[in-house]
């Protein structure tokens, strides 16, 4: 039996980003500022090697610097434009018949692999199976929305950490310290980091720690 999924869940457009020269920040902001100055940092001779992360989830953004600015500048708002989501970019999955007056919901079909008896009790829910689980799914979705934050914050944390740190003194006890939601131990572990490397992770770990106080 097919369940439904909103296509554009899960997905948000690439907003800002963060670039770095090495250990130093260059830029950060929307992909087509960044981009254009780590454009003029590469023209110039004798830059250290350049890494550019999504703000948020600190993925890599691979942008292609060849040719000139403006030639980048278009690059970098055509993957703008393709990150964010649209009717267009949504899946084209047939979607189940409507009942006269059934609004449209903006869902597509997805299959769903349960046992006889999850899927008697999903029945047998006001509404039918479809109904029951998206109604399951928001209710979990409230419920852990704030284990949810934390998780996102220390993952986006130690990827950049990974990337930009992973050779600087107390990095491994400072991972520990963030998944152990021990803020005061992770801030004396990356005192001694070159100062925006350290001051990201910090902005970046900050939910996790905030989170985590809170319950």
């Amino acid at each position: 039996m097919a369940a439904t999924q909103d296509p554009n869940m899960g997905r948000q457009p690439r907003a800002r980003c963060i670039a770095f020269e090495g250990s130093r920040c260059i830029a950060s902001g929307e992909l087509q500022q960044v981009a254009l100055k780590t454009k003029e940092v590469i023209d110039r001779e004798g830059y250290s090697p350049i890494l550019i992360f999504d703000e948020t989830t600190s993925e890599l953004i691979e942008v292609d610097f060849r040719g000139t600015a403006d030639e980048v500048l278009q690059r970098a708002a055509a993957m703008t434009s393709r990150d964010a989501p649209s009717a267009a970019s949504a899946p084209t999955e047939k979607e189940a018949p409507r009942g006269p007056g059934r609004p449209k919901l903006g869902v597509v079909a997805r299959e769903v692999t349960l046992l006889p008896r999850h899927w008697e009790w999903l029945n047998s829910q006001p509404g039918g199976a479809s109904v029951a689980l998206r109604r399951l799914v928001e209710e979990t979705r409230r419920a852990n929305a704030g284990r949810d934050r934390v998780r996102r914050s220390q993952e986006a944390a130690y990827r950049f950490m990974s990337a930009m740190a992973g050779n600087e003194r107390g990095f491994e006890e400072a991972t520990r310290a963030l998944f152990a939601a021990n803020q005061e131990r992770f801030d004396a572990l990356v005192e001694t980091w070159p100062v925006d490397i350290r001051d990201h992770a910090r902005n970046l770990a900050v939910v996790a720690f905030r989170g985590s106080s809170t319950g």
